[in-house]
């Protein structure tokens, strides 16, 4: 817990709270979700199917309210494509109506070898029906950095190598990076709880600063070529979780076997209020989670995440106003730029605002 304390806390104790009152929650559950981890290929295609099997029939009862099922964003690292692990996690987005963007691990990289690193993946995803484009047709596609060293932030000079990463990500149709929090990794920056746009400098952790998406903003204070969207989940301190009694553990947003999804847990990530500038009362709910893995899978595909959806769901027709709303990793970021733009009312009219899904050919 102690290891970045000091890079976050001043910050998480300086930051507004949520005011309270009637509030839209954007709920998005982006999976870190390496179906070869620590296994072979048939390993793999038996983990896709246990999620394909079970998953649909999860979601089935729950809706938001939009009328829409709980949505999961399949962060797939593009270093391991193999194309039968792509055409069943098509499947299973197919029946779930999740979708596909891009993660990856990378070790003493170079810029040019990263950029065409993920113009490769980017292609083989598309191949697949996967991915989304911009306004203008181009492939565009969200991020997570393995090991959570994105802009070669990690301390220990590993898993990344490349300084300029935010550049290249934003020059390659990145719409938005989702990879923080970090903590109680060394790689966490000091800005939490915000969404914020980063300028790449020629030094690691680019990020560790920006300037906040703001509504209603005029144009010259909207997204500049040489920045990248930065979407970050909830970080704070659980005072109700304590360890050894004593010391409140790190809420994070992280969905484990270990700690999976609770109302409680619920309770406190609207409360630290991550939220585009001037527009409390949407709510962005950024979680995370390593879905592949057998000690994660079975409170995900089972008991835990389905009273956790009763309990939304139920808590949405008491609670003061409250409504949920399930969004991928895509969508939230098209509600983020509505809310930049001065759009008002129901932000799940705002889904695909910018950022439209790839129509398989």
């Amino acid at each position: 817990m102690l290891r970045a304390l000091d890079l976050w806390l001043p910050s998480y104790l300086r930051q507004r709270r949520h005011p309270g009152g009637a509030t839209d929650v954007l709920i998005c559950v982006c999976d870190h979700f390496e179906p070869l981890h620590a296994t072979d290929k048939a390993g793999a295609l038996a983990r896709l199917t246990l999620w394909q099997e079970q998953y649909p029939k999860l979601i089935a009862p729950f809706r938001d309210s939009d009328g829409i099922r709980p949505r999961h964003t399949f962060f797939y690292p593009i270093e391991q494509y193999d194309p039968d692990l792509l055409e069943e996690l098509r499947k299973l987005c197919d029946a779930s109506g999740g979708e596909v963007e891009i993660h990856l691990h990378h070790h003493a990289d170079t810029a040019e070898n990263l950029r065409q690193t993920v113009e490769r993946g980017k292609a083989q995803l598309t191949s697949h029906g996967m991915l989304s484009q911009d306004e203008n047709g181009r492939v565009s596609y969200g991020f997570v950095h393995g090991n959570w060293a994105l802009d070669h932030s990690d301390p220990t000079g590993k898993n990344c190598g490349v300084s300029d990463e935010l550049g290249i990500l934003r020059q390659t149709g990145c719409y938005g990076d989702f990879t923080m929090p970090s903590a109680p990794h060394r790689t966490q920056t000091r800005t939490v709880n915000r969404i914020y746009y980063a300028t790449d400098t020629p030094q690691p952790k680019s990020h560790d600063h920006g300037r906040e998406v703001r509504c209603a903003a005029p144009a010259s204070e909207k997204q500049r070529p040489d920045e990248l969207l930065l979407v970050q989940g909830p970080l704070g301190l659980n005072w109700r979780s304590r360890k050894a009694g004593l010391l409140p553990r790190i809420e994070n947003g992280d969905l484990t076997g270990a700690n999976p999804p609770t109302a409680e847990r619920f309770a406190l990530w609207t409360n630290l209020g991550v939220h585009v500038h001037g527009r409390p009362e949407w709510i962005f709910v950024k979680l995370h989670t390593h879905g592949a893995h057998p000690r994660n899978s079975p409170a995900l595909l089972g008991k835990p995440m389905s009273d956790f959806f009763s309990s939304l769901t139920a808590e949405e027709k008491t609670l003061n106003g409250m409504r949920a709303h399930f969004v991928t990793a895509r969508e939230m970021v098209n509600i983020a730029h509505a809310a930049e733009d001065g759009c008002l009312g129901n932000p799940g009219k705002f889904r695909d605002y910018r950022f439209k899904r790839l129509v398989p050919q």
